[in-house]
């Protein structure tokens, strides 16, 4: 079942790449007492997600921050070390925190993974955005395959 408005973000850990190597984040840290805004692209290095995906919510962080989000964040189904080389090449600061959902488990507790096997790329995430307060969903927006409209930046910033 898809995660909807209401529900609380489920328990489970990721992987951040920091300065000082790979750091385990727990759901329950990132998301107490915070508003965010996760948001979820199919692969790291993938042609939307590269060109406007993560690019919009960088360029959008002061918005985000203005209207009372603590944390942005963009998650994918790929280890530590590629969300680590993809920050660095994307010239990503601190506006968006890189998470890694290497076997795909809360992407699966979230109801939005997308099998793409028989394209030679496994499990992966549908193109999502959610908005969480203290851990609760306020908003949540999942892409049609192909698409990229409900998830962008400008729109999740329109929904809050």
């Amino acid at each position: 079942m898809t995660i909807k408005a209401g529900d609380k973000i489920p328990s489970a850990k990721l992987m951040q790449a920091t300065a000082d190597g790979p750091q385990e984040v727990t759901t329950d840290a990132l998301f107490g007492g915070k508003t965010v805004v996760l948001f979820g692209v199919p692969g790291a290095f993938t042609p939307t997600c590269s060109a406007k995906h993560l690019p919009g919510f960088v360029a959008q962080a002061a918005e985000f921050k203005a209207k009372g989000v603590d944390t942005v964040a963009c998650i994918a189904v790929n280890d530590v070390f590629v969300m680590g080389a993809w920050r660095k090449d994307q010239s990503i600061g601190d506006e968006v925190v890189m998470l890694a959902d290497g076997s795909a488990d809360f992407t699966r507790a979230l109801g939005l993974e997308f099998d793409l096997t028989a394209r030679g790329l496994g499990v992966r995430s549908q193109r999502f955005a959610l908005v969480a307060k203290d851990g609760v969903v306020t908003h949540v927006a999942v892409e049609a395959p192909g698409a990229f409209e409900v998830s962008k930046a400008e729109t999740v910033l329109e929904a809050i």
